[in-house]
């Protein structure tokens, strides 16, 4: 995947909260039209001005971000969960924790020929129950194929299993389409309040075939960051160990974030 760089753009709210921050003054670069470099190890999202946020902010804080993606998602169980899909009887609501399960309904209904159902008849059958969602970008993905969103505002797992408990009645089952790392937590909770949900893994998180072609062409092309920012347990284990290669004795002079 092609690295992308930052662009000019328009300030829309106040830089992200990365624990990074620009030279104090142009005397802290030996040249003083150096910019300071930041490596995002992350899949570039764009929001409705069309660039990653993250690109944009900290473009307007004067740092050149690049983003390389680290993982990639192999989806499984897809003919199983398309059937359970089509059972919207079967089941008290739906759960959501991650934007990957929403791609995996998007995959069932393409891969099945079910889209022109779903807009039909499936869809408005599952708008009568619950749909539960934790945050806002995840919430997004759920409206675009159509479904109502409870609980967004959540934060995490366990608000929204809090959230979930303090408002489920129904006997029938929550169907929680979930990856291979999932936290327990959420089940947990819900199987201690006697609220039954029915668990269907439908990815795995796997390393992303470019990580290494990415970082040895940004270390080549750029030379070594001045920060980098991983956005995930599993984004780290799968690249520190390259990024230690590649930086050597000069890794203590790149600061880390997560």
């Amino acid at each position: 995947m092609p690295q992308r760089h930052v662009q000019s753009g328009v300030l829309s709210r106040p830089c992200l909260p990365l624990s990074i921050h620009p030279p104090a003054s142009p005397s802290a670069c030996e040249d003083c039209q150096a910019v300071m470099k930041v490596l995002l190890l992350k899949d570039p999202k764009e929001d409705d001005c069309g660039q990653d946020p993250y690109i944009r902010e900290l473009g307007l804080c004067g740092l050149e971000a690049t983003l390389i993606p680290v993982l990639s998602f192999e989806f499984l169980s897809l003919p199983s969960f398309s059937e359970k899909l089509s059972h919207p009887e079967v089941y008290g609501g739906l759960i959501f924790t991650s934007p990957r399960a929403v791609e995996a309904v998007e995959l069932c209904l393409e891969k099945d020929n079910k889209t022109e159902v779903w807009r039909k008849s499936l869809k408005e059958k599952w708008n009568a129950k619950s749909v539960y969602v934790v945050g806002s970008a995840t919430a997004s993905l759920v409206n675009k194929i159509g479904l109502l969103t409870e609980g967004e505002n959540c934060g995490n797992a366990e608000k929204l299993a809090e959230y979930i408990c303090s408002r489920e009645s129904s006997a029938l089952p929550l169907l929680f389409p979930c990856g291979t790392l999932k936290r327990e937590i959420l089940p947990k909770m819900l199987k201690d309040k006697g609220i039954p949900m029915e668990s269907i893994t439908v990815y795995r998180t796997i390393p992303h075939p470019g990580i290494q072609g990415n970082l040895n062409s940004y270390y080549s092309q750029q030379g070594i960051p001045a920060s980098i920012t991983f956005f995930s347990p599993s984004g780290l284990t799968h690249s520190l160990k390259h990024i230690q290669e590649l930086s050597g004795d000069n890794i203590d002079q790149i600061k880390l974030d997560a």
